[in-house]
């Protein structure tokens, strides 16, 4: 432990010396005077990590010390010691941001329970949170042999997030690199795991097929609309487990939720193609084959997204549907606020969709400007800036309209993303798909241990842009680079947040029912 220094005001100090004993035997470094005045001009030439004040001191009191303390010292915690028990003292020494308070009789081990909270609480979690996670370490690295189905690779994603999030601030950076590598090592696995199985569940489907892109709607999101009066569907393009963790909080004050849970996207993980699948409840393949005019390959010009509108309403009337509905596609802030204005149609509505681009727009930004790849050099920066923008959005301001009109939302998205920093080799004509985790095309050259390929299309009922052309997913952490001017596309690329391809974050996509409170 790093030696602690700490300032003890009391006009009876010298009756505490026991105490000031006591915390000395500690290892605390600890000053000692009884008047306010002494203590500004101690504060103002020592840096303390803390003070113990007392509230009742005669000519300049506790209460009068304390601002003038915070003017000197606007982040020291400081603990404030009080004879009384009135709720207005103790609601002025709150309202002053004190950081703790004790009633005396002072007891010298309840002052260092509050110098431990107030002092070493970083480092008592770290050394907490770090045991639990050894202790739980091989346990999640035999789960990772055993894990069997889609499920159960979500339980261990879910775990593994968890514990990202709990040791966000810990100050063990080894601890941090082994959850790192453990996930590298579970990103790996599940795209065996994907390999193995993905064709299966795409052709054959039995009760180890996960839900999927094509099939979320009339699965898992009508039947919801079924059972409440007003439902509103949240498709956030590029958001993960970990970005709903970060604004869950937020929501707590105006939704319960009511479940948690994920589903798979198709691959590609790629808006064109998860997202179409999504609202027209078919695999792109049939979307090319029964609507070719409304599907455009990879390697044709023209908006790959025109027409989600019109797929979510022929899905609804072949299922039968005849419910009021509406569709909203949130790209630029303005759309945002236009909403806000005309949200009656959605309070209007049986169900409405609202589809949200911000954390694309954000993804593509990071990668394109220097101030956005700082403010998110990885997940953990990621994560806070989702919050941020969140805690500022309209998409809040209209999440906490639709709560005070007794609406069920279900927040989801079409895929994740993960962040690269592996290239791998990859040459095809110019002609192939420009996607850095996916490559579709003809006459590619790769190395086959390296990728999950896709030589029949069809098979994964993906349509081709020619006879010959082929599919291939980067799976990890890789991204694909040409061997022209490589260093260069490298560094460009390396570390910002691609989607396109096979892992955890790109495949399992939250599906959040949150029930309006009251």
């Amino acid at each position: 432990m790093n030696e602690v220094r700490i300032l003890w005001v009391d006009d009876e100090v010298d009756l505490l010396k026991s105490h000031v004993l006591f915390l000395r035997g500690k290892g605390y470094d600890v000053d000692t005077c009884n008047n306010g005045a002494d203590a500004i001009e101690m504060v103002r030439t020592t840096p303390y990590d803390l003070i113990i004040l007392d509230e009742m001191m005669p000519g300049m009191t506790g209460l009068e010390t304390l601002p003038l303390i915070k003017e000197q010292r606007p982040t020291t915690p400081v603990i404030m010691v009080t004879k009384s028990e009135e709720e207005s003292i103790m609601d002025k020494a709150i309202g002053s941001k004190i950081a703790d308070y004790i009633i005396k009789p002072v007891n010298p081990n309840q002052v260092l329970l509050s110098i431990k909270k107030n002092v070493h609480s970083q480092q008592l979690v770290t050394e907490r949170n770090t045991a639990d996670y050894r202790a739980e370490f091989g346990r999640i690295s035999s789960s990772l042999a055993d894990a069997r189905d889609f499920g159960e690779w979500c339980a261990i994603y879910k775990k593994l997030v968890n514990w990202e999030i709990e040791l966000t601030d810990s100050t063990d950076d080894s601890i941090r690199e082994i959850l790192s590598y453990q996930e590298n090592e579970a990103d790996n696995e599940f795209g065996k795991f994907v390999k193995r199985n993905y064709l299966d569940w795409i052709n054959r489907r039995d009760s180890s097929t996960p839900v999927m892109s094509h099939t979320l709607l009339r699965t898992r999101v009508f039947p919801i609309v079924e059972e409440h009066e007003k439902t509103t569907l949240l498709v956030i393009d590029n958001f993960r487990y970990d970005q709903w963790r970060s604004i869950n909080s937020l929501l707590h004050g105006y939704y319960d939720v009511e479940s948690e849970d994920f589903y798979c996207s198709i691959l590609p993980t790629a808006t064109q193609y998860a997202r179409n699948a999504l609202f027209a409840g078919l695999m792109p393949l049939a979307i090319d084959k029964i609507m070719p005019d409304r599907w455009l390959n990879d390697n044709e010009e023209g908006g790959k997204n025109k027409y989600e509108e019109e797929f979510l309403m022929r899905q609804l009337q072949s299922s039968g549907k005849r419910w009021r509905t509406t569709f909203d596609k949130l790209i630029r802030p303005e759309a945002g606020r236009r909403l806000i204005e005309n949200i009656q149609h959605v309070y209007d509505a049986d169900f409405s969709v609202i589809v949200y681009n911000f954390l694309d727009i954000l993804s593509h930004a990071r990668t394109e400007t220097e101030i956005i790849r700082e403010l998110t050099e990885d997940e953990a920066a990621f994560r806070s800036l989702t919050r941020s923008w969140f805690e500022h959005s309209d998409l809040y301001t209209i999440l906490k309209m639709l709560s005070e009109r007794r609406h069920t939302v279900i927040i989801t998205s079409d895929h994740g993303t993960i962040r690269v920093d592996n290239p791998i080799k990859i040459i095809g004509d110019r002609e192939t798909s420009p996607n850095l985790r996916y490559k579709t095309g003809r006459n590619l050259n790769y190395n086959p241990k390296e990728v999950f390929e896709i030589t029949r299309p069809e098979e994964a009922q993906l349509p081709q842009s020619n006879l010959t052309s082929t599919y291939v997913f980067a799976t990890g952490h890789d991204f694909f680079s040409y061997p022209n001017n490589a260093n260069k596309y490298i560094r460009y690329y390396k570390n910002t947040f691609q989607h396109g391809g096979i892992s955890m974050e790109e495949m399992m996509v939250p599906f959040i029912v949150l029930r309006p409170k009251g």
